[in-house]
């Protein structure tokens, strides 16, 4: 089995790395990719063969979950968190600990709702959505549109939506005993909200160095690294039942979902051709339209093949033995990371830029390649779950590790009001005058 401590990184560097592509996508589908793979990290890293047979099914309720938070604007924000004032920057510092919050939030929960799933004890997935739409509308309803308690002005407040479905998503686990769902979504919710908050900071105190790099990219990935932390760490600390009978037909459905209409929905986006012309124009290339058509043509080729070859995949896995679903499983998950990865070489035109330790999509495979070299080195596919907490309870540390994180953003927004040069663009909340971010 994979230990906690290597089952943490290594979900960490995956999640990390899909949430940093993710970047390059945005929005709910492109995040909806990125918490696939950081729920297939969770199960590689814990070798239950029942939960890897409903490996298809358990990745598309990563993909909803941490998708559901592509709605939410962030953008002014940053700007907050970059403010010359202590009172702004521990606003803005605080409200993306909201925000990433959120998304670990719905991402870890409604992956650990699905492996809490037995054939004992199912949710009503029907009532639990049906809930968790009111509870967003009427979140949004009272605290947004009638009290105006504005984040983001004047962006999209969605973050409401997201809140009042996170609400009743803890309301429904807490009262039909789905105890380790809510841990699971506790802990991510906590290491995604630190993420953000401090992967921010990365970003402001990288751009006043004036060092030369996509700092932003670092705060994605700080991101997607704190939440997988907390996810991974959740999972192989809580105990579990047995997992549910694989359904042929979720398990079809969901393959359908992961290979087909959500690269789909990133493709048709990310790969425009007003978009592409843009970055062949930046980049100075001299046949725009070979360009654009190469781009497309091997994205699409790529999407044909993935898919095909996963289908055929699946059907032979299917009713293979344990072993060889343990390896498909880690199979699948690197080669799904690597497919995101090379949409994200495509968007960026990477393969038409020198190579530069400059820009952070140069770290995307060094960092694949760690998370396979710490996956060879502990387990291989031998992998298991270490329960060490009461799945009723958050653990006794939890309260305190919150406290740590809440005195850890007061002391960022103090650090950042300190090297602040007076020269980065940035936003106040509190103040009538406000400076673009550039």
């Amino acid at each position: 089995m994979m230990k906690t401590v290597p089952a943490a990184i290594f979900t960490a560097l995956i999640l990390g790395l899909t949430w940093a592509v993710r970047g390059h996508f945005g929005h709910e589908w492109g995040a909806a990719w990125a918490g696939a793979t950081g729920a297939m990290a969770v199960l590689v890293a814990s070798g239950r063969v029942d939960w890897f047979r409903r490996l298809p099914s358990l990745a598309a309720l990563g993909a909803f979950g941490w998708g559901a938070g592509g709605m939410m604007s962030y953008g002014i924000v940053v700007g907050y968190c970059r403010a010359d004032t202590f009172l702004n920057s521990l606003y803005g510092y605080a409200m993306l600990a909201v925000i990433g919050g959120l998304y670990g939030f719905l991402g870890g929960g409604f992956l650990g709702l699905g492996l809490e799933t037995s054939d004992d004890k199912k949710p009503d997935w029907f009532v639990l959505l049906s809930g968790m739409v009111a509870g967003g509308c009427l979140f949004w309803g009272i605290v947004i549109y009638q009290l105006e308690w504005l984040m983001t002005p004047p962006r999209s407040e969605a973050w409401g939506l997201c809140a009042g479905a996170a609400i009743a998503f803890a309301w429904y686990t807490y009262s039909k005993g789905y105890f380790r769902a809510l841990r699971v979504a506790a802990y991510t919710g906590l290491g995604g909200g630190f993420g953000f908050s401090v992967g921010n900071f990365f970003q402001t105190a990288g751009s006043i160095s004036g060092v030369a790099y996509n700092w932003w990219n670092v705060m994605e990935f700080t991101l997607g690294f704190c939440g997988g932390l907390g996810m991974a760490y959740a999972v192989s600390t809580t105990k579990w039942p047995v997992a549910a009978k694989p359904s042929r037909i979720a398990n079809w459905i969901a393959l359908a979902f992961l290979t087909i209409l959500l690269p789909w929905t990133n493709y048709i986006n990310a790969f425009e051709s007003e978009k592409l012309i843009s970055l062949a124009k930046g980049l100075k290339i001299e046949n725009v339209a070979q360009f654009v058509s190469s781009q497309q043509t091997f994205g699409l080729i790529l999407f044909v093949l993935v898919g095909i070859g996963s289908f055929a995949n699946w059907k032979w896995h299917e009713k293979r033995d344990d072993r060889s679903m343990l390896w498909l499983g880690s199979f699948v998950l690197f080669a799904y990371t690597l497919y995101y990865v090379v949409y994200g070489f495509l968007v960026k035109g990477f393969f038409y830029r020198r190579l530069s330790i400059g820009d952070s999509d140069a770290m995307y495979l060094p960092i694949l390649i760690a998370a396979a070299i710490l996956w060879f080195l502990s387990g291989r596919g031998k992998l298991a779950t270490e329960p060490t907490q009461d799945s009723r309870s958050l653990g006794p540390g939890f309260v305190a590790l919150g406290m740590t994180v809440l005195a850890i953003i007061v002391i960022v927004a103090f650090a950042t009001t300190t090297i602040h040069d007076g020269k980065i663009s940035f936003h106040d909340r509190f103040s009538t005058q406000s400076t673009k971010i550039e």
